[in-house]
This record gives structure tokens, sequence and C-alpha cells, in this order.
């Protein structure tokens, strides 16, 4: 029988904890033990009742996720909670938020109070908790842009620790929480500038369209994030209707050699210059492998975006990974690139 999640407002755990909520690719999977601390003293208490050889894992709302099994051991999920500004000055203001905050929340709330800087990251699933971990990004703006510093808790010494931007290691979709520090930190709290006369960033192809025309005084977060949200609902499936962990792969980066090459075979290639190389379209290349829309199982590529792997109901991990690893070969051989795949897999 499945239980109910533990109070997001206490340090209380919960045993044999369903985690079908907790993910948005709605697999099967449960807790050994599952807290979700609201305060950075709750989460401070959870950790030292916690035997340190055991499992730890950190889930937030489970929106870049593929559970792969129960989990052994303690699994957290951050209810951290607040929103505030922290000071301004004659061109920035500084705002915090809890790492539990739902993500679309946050942004929301900037972007009423005439704040610019997140319009384009409107609608991501998660928490902010999970945008640094991630680097999450969309429509020409990463979240390495507008991040002052990232408030963590270290796991080994129970210290409360901040890492300014540039200490982050941010990549592409990639930061030093998800990679090298991995497991050793915990994010509590996120702290962004943000600037108080907007300059929108309205360079990416559905944005330029909209807004292309207007000088940039006219261009206002707020219509720069309604007409994220629409692009993104035209195209993306709502977790909540059908279950997903939004784009499956990250775009490939490859050499100029590598793109001009495919470019001479695929003329119509979708490719984007990069300081490092030519970033590739990977939902193009799904799409031209004849994915988009297909299933294997209950699972499948989504009919109006390729990149996004769709639950459609009663999936396991086996048939999320056997659909994944399909994609992925097909790509490979037809196109001699990789994806690498973005949700992270549990244990």
């Amino acid at each position: 029988m499945s239980q109910s999640l533990p109070p997001a407002d206490s340090s209380s755990q919960l045993c044999d904890a369903d985690l079908t909520a907790l993910n948005t690719l709605r697999l099967p999977a449960r807790a050994h033990r599952l807290a979700r601390p609201s305060t950075v003293d709750e989460l401070a208490q959870v950790l030292a009742e916690r035997n340190p050889a055991e499992p730890l894992f950190v889930i937030g709302e489970g929106s870049n996720l593929v559970i792969g099994s129960d989990l052994p051991g303690l699994t957290l999920s951050l209810a951290i909670d607040g929103m505030v500004q922290v000071k301004e000055d004659d061109v920035h203001v500084w705002i915090a938020a809890g790492a539990g905050v739902h993500w679309d929340d946050l942004v929301a709330w900037t972007v009423t109070q005439g704040w610019q800087g997140l319009e384009n990251l409107s609608l991501i699933p998660g928490t902010a908790g999970a945008a640094p971990f991630q680097n999450i990004g969309a429509y020409g703006v990463e979240l390495s842009q507008v991040l002052e510093q990232v408030t963590v808790l270290d796991v080994v010494t129970a210290r409360v620790e901040h890492f300014a931007a540039d200490e982050c290691e941010f990549a592409y979709r990639d930061s030093r929480f998800k990679s090298r520090d991995r497991g050793r930190y915990i994010i509590t709290g996120i702290e962004l500038r943000l600037r108080k006369q907007p300059r929108c960033d309205v360079r990416y192809g559905p944005l330029q369209a909209a807004f292309g025309h207007l000088p940039e005084h006219e261009v206002s977060p707020v219509a720069v994030r309604e007409r994220v949200i629409a692009v993104r609902q035209s195209k993306l499936p709502d977790p909540a209707v059908l279950a997903n962990a939004g784009s499956f792969f990250k775009n490939p980066v490859v050499n100029g050699a590598e793109a001009d090459a495919l470019k001479v075979r695929f003329p119509d290639l979708v490719a984007y210059p990069q300081p490092q190389g030519v970033k590739l379209a990977a939902g193009w290349l799904i799409e031209q492998a004849g994915w988009k829309g297909k299933c294997l199982g209950p699972v499948g590529m989504h009919s109006e975006q390729a990149l996004v792997l769709v639950n459609h109901g009663g999936a396991t991990s086996a048939d999320v990974m056997a659909l994944a690893d399909a994609v992925r070969a097909d790509v490979l051989e037809q196109f001699g690139v990789t994806l690498e795949q973005e949700p992270v897999l549990l244990p």
C-alpha cells in the first residue's frame, strides 16, 4: 500500500516510502527511508542521525531523474522554502531562495517584481536547489549567467559553505555538484543577481521571431516569460498529464570538421556554433532517425518534441533504458554522433 509523503515541515522520516510522486517519469520505486527537512537545522539533524556508511540520495522533485530501482539508505527531498530580496544597487537586485522552492514560482515572482534575468527559464520543472546542480538552461540563457552563489551543507563536515558562481565549475548541464563533488554537498539555497532595468535576451529562434523587431527597451520580462511559456506548452508535455523527465539527451557538441562533414551529408542539419565546437540539436537527430512519436512498449519519444521521452503508463526503468539505448544506437549509426543522457540515473 502506498504511503503519504512525510510532512514538509518536520524532520520526520518515512520508511519504505513510495517515490512515484517524487519522480516525474512516475517510475515505480521505493525509498528505504525518506525525509523532507524544511530548514538547514532539520537537514543537519537528519544527517547527524544517519549512519555515514549508508547510501544517501537527494532527489528534489524528481524532474530530471530516472530511478532505476528501489533506493537503499536515506533519501532526501528538501522542503526548504522562502524567497527574499537580499540587497540592491542602481543596476542590480540580489535575491535568495531556499532549495525547496518550486523553480517556476521563483521565476514568476522575479518577473512580477520587474526584475530581469530568469524569464527565459520559465516553466522549467524542478526546484531552485536542483537548478545549479544541473546548470539549467533554455532559450539561450543558462542559470550560471545570473547566479551569484550557492549555499550548501557539507555532508562530511556538517558545515554550511558558500560557493561563488565561478567556483561551481559550471558547464553545459553540469556543475561540480553533479560531477566532481557529487554526493559531497547538499544544496540548501541559491542567490541570484538580476537586472532592475530589463535587457532581455531574445536571440533564440522563437523569441527572435516575436521580439527581434522591437527596440531593447520595449521588450519586457513579462512578455518574454509569456512567450516562453506559450512555446514550451506547444512543444513539451506537462509532466502532470504525460509522465516525462524533460529533455532526455544533451545536445551533442562536435568539432568544426565533424559538423562540416555532417552538413554536407545533411544540409538541413540544425547546428549552433559554440566557443568550443558546434552544438547539434539532439531533437533533430532523433527525429531524422525516425524516433519522433515512436513507441517501444509503454514508453516513446514525444510526438511534438522528439527529445522528450514519455511514459504512456506502466513503464519501468528497464523500459526507459531500453528505449534510450535504441535511440542512441540509431543516432550513432546514422550520424556517427553519441548522445549523452541528461537525466540522472539512480541508484
